[in-house]
């Protein structure tokens, strides 16, 4: 009898792993990019209907701002107006802002396309925001909420890594904020000085990985 439920418990461990893995949470993602790291090339379809390529729209650039977010998400939705000032007070400094949808429109549907270019016009959004429709460019970077911030510089070997996580230390109220994160990082990439810090946690929602 023991011995036929060894075997049968077996049977079940081999069967177990024999299974596709399926990406559909944290746990099953690959770690992404630090800081230090080259940023993954993208190119993504935008609102407008062309296509943005990293190492070509940002080629005159000194660096960007990389901001992983959507629709519907409420942390991506109080952060819209600070992202808007972050490329308003950066762009013009070399630093301009490119946002980027990863999630899936059949988990999320508000997340789609079409709803993009809907929410561009009406936030009138004069950066960037593209459609990482394999979710191959969050992958590779490593994103897990929106927002999820990632700021990089131009230098001779390509778009590094300069700082990942969080736009600023408080979402709820951008009045109460004591720590401008993304901004202190980008300030200090002007000034030729060392950012601190070059990490923080991402605070929002998750990100709605495809089913399959």
């Amino acid at each position: 009898m023991t011995r036929t439920i060894t075997s049968i418990a077996l049977a079940a461990l081999f069967a177990a792993f024999a299974l596709p893995i399926t990406i559909v949470g944290g746990a099953d993602l690959p770690d992404g990019v630090r800081v230090g790291d080259l940023a993954p090339e993208f190119r993504l379809k935008n609102v407008d209907g062309s296509i943005v390529a990293l190492s070509q729209t940002f080629a005159n650039q000194k660096g960007a701002i990389v901001v992983f977010t959507c629709n519907h998400c409420p942390y991506s939705v109080k952060y819209e107006d600070r992202i808007i000032e972050l490329h308003d007070t950066f762009g013009p400094q070399g630093y301009p802002v490119v946002a980027i949808n990863p999630n899936d429109p059949i988990v999320q549907p508000e997340d789609s396309f079409e709803g993009m270019v809907e929410r561009a016009k009406e936030k009138g959004f004069k950066f960037p925001y593209v459609f990482d429709e394999s979710q191959k460019t969050a992958l590779s970077y490593g994103a897990r909420r929106t927002p999820h911030v990632f700021v990089l510089s131009k230098q001779k070997k390509g778009f590094v890594v300069e700082y990942i996580g969080a736009i600023d230390d408080n979402p709820n109220d951008q009045a109460a904020v004591s720590a401008t994160y993304v901004a202190n990082a980008v300030r200090a990439l002007i000034a030729g000085q060392k950012v601190e810090p070059t990490f923080t946690k991402a605070i929002g929602c998750t990100i709605k990985w495809k089913k399959s």
